[in-house]
């Protein structure tokens, strides 16, 4: 059986193609787009025209890309943008048409549950019995905490691209923006579970760390897959980016330039995630939203 899967986030557009062999999912191809379909969303509650061309281009190839792969199963959704856009509908036929194949707005708990099955399949349970899931979006930041399953979760309304927008006018951050940012990204987490236990981190503000703190010059996913950022280094990375113009980060080994903007907000939603949990690392998955869709498809316990 052969399964793709498309998220469609407020920053980027993903697909995954894989092969079911036996209870196992084989990758057989990835593709990763930063489209930024949430450009100016949290300001006007509208998709951006020139946002909606860049996304329905690459969802146009993603689409061919399916086809020729000749799959069984095909899924797509989509995320925080989508959900409070006045003018979805519109995109949302078109994307159709570009993928052959409906996108599906999901909410905020739904979202958050296919990461962690996305993760529950990737690693196991550490000694404690304990897990926090977190992913940090272009538009929202899903916490998840449960053992075995999932117990206690949220979505609150800050990512990457929302906070930039909204906070960071100054090239590089002023002060008082910095400090605004750190505020605001508390209040939103107060609203959230407390993190338990070991620290899982899926999406592309942790992917990126981990590919700075390699250094890779290419992203691998590869090389993604497992690893562990520590605390401290995030946050004294995480200093870095914020004292760094726009035009410095773009010359960061690891991070793609078209993510320089956005990268100091949705670090700082993990550096602020860690000063509330009880962990010195969190332990990376390159394997996010598109993985358990896929395993939802392919009916994988």
């Amino acid at each position: 059986m052969r399964i793709a899967t498309v998220d469609v986030g407020t920053n980027t557009a993903l697909l995954l193609i894989v092969e079911r062999q036996g209870r196992e999912l084989c990758e057989i191809g990835n593709e990763a787009e930063i489209v930024r379909l949430g450009q100016g969303v949290d300001r006007t509650r509208r998709l951006d025209p020139q946002a909606i061309e860049r996304t329905l281009a690459v969802l146009r190839r993603y689409g061919e890309l399916i086809r020729a792969a000749r799959v069984d199963r095909a899924a797509a959704v989509g995320t925080q943008a989508l959900r409070e856009v006045e003018n979805g509908a519109e995109f949302l036929a078109r994307a159709e048409e570009a993928l052959g194949f409906p996108v599906e707005v999901i909410a905020g708990q739904r979202e958050a549950r296919l990461s962690w099955r996305a993760v529950a399949s990737s690693f196991p349970l550490p000694p404690s019995g304990r897990r926090t899931v977190l992913d940090i979006g272009g538009g929202s930041t899903e916490l998840l905490v449960g053992g075995d399953e999932v117990e206690r979760l949220a979505s609150v309304p800050i990512g990457a691209v929302r906070l930039t927008e909204r906070l960071l006018h100054h090239d590089p951050p002023s002060d008082e923006e910095r400090r605004l940012l750190v505020d605001t990204i508390d209040r939103a987490l107060d609203a959230a579970p407390a993190p338990e236990g070991e620290l899982v981190g899926v999406a592309g503000t942790i992917t990126t760390l981990c590919a700075i703190s390699l250094g890779l010059l290419a992203y691998d996913g590869a090389r993604i897959q497992g690893a562990r950022l520590r605390r401290g280094d995030v946050e004294r990375e995480v200093e870095r980016l914020g004292a760094l113009s726009l035009e410095d980060r773009k010359r960061i080994p690891g991070l793609d330039p078209k993510r320089a903007d956005v990268i100091y907000a949705g670090g700082m939603i993990l550096a602020r995630i860690f000063a509330r949990a009880d962990a010195d690392e969190v332990l990376v998955s390159d394997r996010g939203i598109r993985w358990g869709l896929a395993h939802e498809l392919a009916a994988l316990e």
